[in-house]
C-alpha cells in the first residue's frame, strides 16, 4: 500500500495521519463520524456481507426496475476513511458524502441524458462499506456480487470514490480496468506511480479526476501527476484532470453535484458517455 494510515478513534473522530512515502510528509485528517443516518431514502442497506472486508452494502435500484427486464449501467462509490465501518449497525456513515449523500436528500436524478441519440440512463448504484482500506480483491468481489445479484449491463460499470475511495478506485483500475466504462476519482489517496500509469493507459479507460488545490490532507500532487503519467502513456481515452482552486479536503460535494457540469456534462453524464466492449 503506497500510503501508510495510522489510526486513532477518540469519541465520535477519526484522527488519521497520511504519509507521502516519497516526502514523509505527515498531514492530519480528522473527519467527523457523528452524524450517523439510520434511516434511508432512495437506497436500501442491505446489512449482510459476502467478503471478510465488506460487511454490508446500500443498494439504489432505479425507479421501474421491478417492472421491467432491462439491464441497468451500475455505479460503485466507494467511500473515505471516516465512514469505515461493519456494515451492520454503522452502515450510516457511508450517507455523509458524494453520491449516498446525494440519494439520501433526493438529489440524485433517477434518469441522465448524455447524448440526443441515446435514450436516458438509470443506474443501479451500490455503495459497499469496508471494515479496512480495501484492496482490489475486496472492489472485485463487490463488482463479482453485484453482476450476479442484479440485472447489470457488463459494458456500462463505472467507478467513483473520495479520497481513501478515490485511491481505491486507481488502484483497482490499474489492475481490473478493462472491466470499467469509466472512473472519477475524487481527492484520490493513491500515490501515483508510472507502473499503475501505464497500466490504466493500457487498459484504454477514461479518467476524470477531481482535487483541491489547497488540500491539505492529500496533495493536489497525486491527482496531477497521475493524470499526467497516464497520458505519457497515449491511453487512447480522455484521461483529464479538474482542479479546483479552494482550500480543503472536499473537493467532492462540487464534483459530484449533478448540477456541476464541465463542457455541458456533469460526471454521470460523462461517465455513461463510455462503454466497455
Amino acid at each position: 500500500m503506497a500510503i501508510a494510515i495510522v489510526g486513532l478513534m477518540a469519541s465520535c473522530k477519526k484522527d488519521v495521519q497520511v504519509v507521502d512515502p516519497q516526502t514523509a510528509a505527515v498531514t492530519s485528517e480528522v473527519e467527523d463520524t457523528s452524524n450517523i443516518t439510520t434511516s434511508f431514502y432512495n437506497q436500501k442497506a442491505i446489512r449482510s456481507g459476502f467478503n471478510s472486508n465488506i460487511g454490508g452494502y446500500l443498494e439504489h435500484l432505479p425507479r421501474n426496475y421491478n417492472n421491467t427486464t432491462r439491464n441497468y449501467p451500475l455505479l460503485i462509490f466507494i467511500h473515505g476513511i471516516g465512514e469505515l465501518g461493519n456494515g451492520t449497525s454503522e452502515i450510516g456513515k457511508v450517507v455523509r458524502n458524494s453520491v449516498p449523500r446525494l440519494l439520501q436528500d433526493g438529489k440524485f436524478p433517477s434518469t441522465f441524458s448524455f447524448s440526443k441519440s441515446t435514450s436516458p440512463q438509470s443506474f443501479i448504484v451500490v455503495s459497499p462499506q469496508f471494515k479496512h482500506w480495501p484492496g482490489t480483491a475486496d472492489v472485485n468481489a463487490m463488482v463479482d456480487y453485484a453482476i450476479k445479484k442484479y440485472r447489470v449491463n457488463k459494458h456500462r460499470i463505472y467507478m467513483t470514490g473520495l479520497s481513501m475511495g478515490g485511491g481505491v478506485v486507481m488502484d483497482y483500475a490499474a489492475v481490473h480496468g478493462e472491466r470499467l466504462a469509466a472512473i472519477v476519482p475524487m481527492a484520490e489517496a493513491s500515490y501515483p506511480t508510472t507502473a499503475k500509469a501505464q497500466a490504466i493507459a493500457k487498459k484504454g479507460l477514461p479518467v476524470w479526476a477531481f482535487h483541491n488545490s489547497g488540500d491539505n490532507r492529500i496533495s493536489s500532487s497525486y491527482t496531477v501527476n497521475f493524470v499526467k503519467y497516464i497520458n505519457n502513456y497515449h491511453p487512447g481515452k480522455p484521461v483529464f484532470k479538474t482542479i479546483f482552486n479552494a482550500g480543503g479536503h472536499n473537493c467532492w460535494a462540487k464534483a459530484s453535484d449533478p448540477n456541476y457540469s464541465y463542457n455541458g456534462k456533469n460526471i454521470y453524464e460523462w461517465m455513461l458517455q463510455f462503454t466497455r466492449r
